[in-house]
């Protein structure tokens, strides 16, 4: 039988609504300052629809060879970072799913990575193991040292431990050897805690732009956030440069601003994660449930 609606539905529906909103609104007004041109921007004419509609902020960051070399460096770096956190992830946890009976020294694993997620040894160490090792101005030095999340080791070992024991029993019997039941079993069946784990490494990877300002000392190896957080407009500088430039070229040059570039940059970070979110938001909500309860 179908709940009658009354006030508690109609409060919970009112929250939600007003939540999406205030999430919803400020995007619009972003998406919008990025396509209003500087004069309208300035004037605080843009409210949730563009005003003097113009793509130049976006033509100014993607006009140059250095956005789509930045653009690939993440690509790169989200790939790898994901690849290597998903196998380190994967075989971090699953013997830690186990009990002490199976794997006698969990405990002191246990003990040793929640030590390691609650201290660390800061931005200075951290650096200077980096630049010990070589990687300053490497593209390895903004994936190695996030190689192992602790939270995400912790989530699938949680998910692991909720895999009935008679499946992994059944296998035993059929000769099969721990590797094959971590690939034949435990993952297939682990789908949605993997793929909650996979969007935590491509958000965070993709957002970070603090490591490329920290390990890279040249603006040709920064990775796409830290590129597009360091671009600015100087408008004394484009009046002093525009001699010899026709009114429509000088017209171009000032329809950008610090205002609408910076809106474009919140744009183009956010659109990869919109089309990657759809296929992984099915696991999303069952992989943070099942990881986050404890067998």
């Amino acid at each position: 039988m179908k709940e009658k609606f009354g006030l508690r539905q109609f409060i919970i529906y009112t929250i939600v609504i007003l939540l999406t909103l205030s999430c919803l609104i400020p995007m619009l007004n972003v998406v919008a300052l990025s396509l209003s041109s500087s004069t309208a921007v300035a004037g605080n004419r843009v409210a949730l629809w563009p005003v003097d509609v113009t793509v130049a902020a976006y033509e100014r960051i993607m006009g140059d060879t250095q956005f789509w070399r930045s653009f690939g460096i993440s690509v790169f770096r989200v790939v790898a970072s994901l690849i290597i956190n998903i196998v380190i992830i994967v075989t971090m946890a699953y013997p830690l799913s186990k009990s002490k009976k199976v794997f006698r020294s969990r405990k002191f694993f246990m003990s040793l990575i929640i030590f390691a997620m609650l201290f660390n040894g800061g931005m200075i160490p951290t650096y200077l193991i980096v630049r010990n090792l070589g990687l300053i101005n490497s593209v390895w030095s903004l994936i190695l040292p996030g190689a192992v999340p602790i939270g995400s080791v912790i989530l699938v070992m949680n998910f692991f431990r909720g895999v009935p024991k008679s499946l992994e029993e059944s296998a035993w019997l059929d000769g099969a050897n721990p590797w094959q039941i971590l690939t034949k079993i435990y993952i297939p069946i682990s789908l949605p805690s993997l793929a909650t784990v996979s969007l935590f490494s491509i958000v965070g990877n993709w957002n970070d732009f603090m490591s490329g300002l920290i390990y890279m000392t040249k603006t040709a190896n920064y990775p796409l956030m830290t590129y597009i957080q360091s671009l600015s407009v100087n408008i004394a500088e484009t009046l002093q440069n525009s001699t010899g430039m026709s009114s429509e070229q000088l017209q171009s040059l000032l329809a950008v601003s610090d205002r609408n570039l910076n809106a474009a940059k919140i744009v183009v970070a956010i659109v990869p994660l919109l089309v990657i979110y759809p296929f992984l938001q099915k696991y999303f909500v069952q992989g943070i449930v099942v990881g986050a309860v404890k067998e």
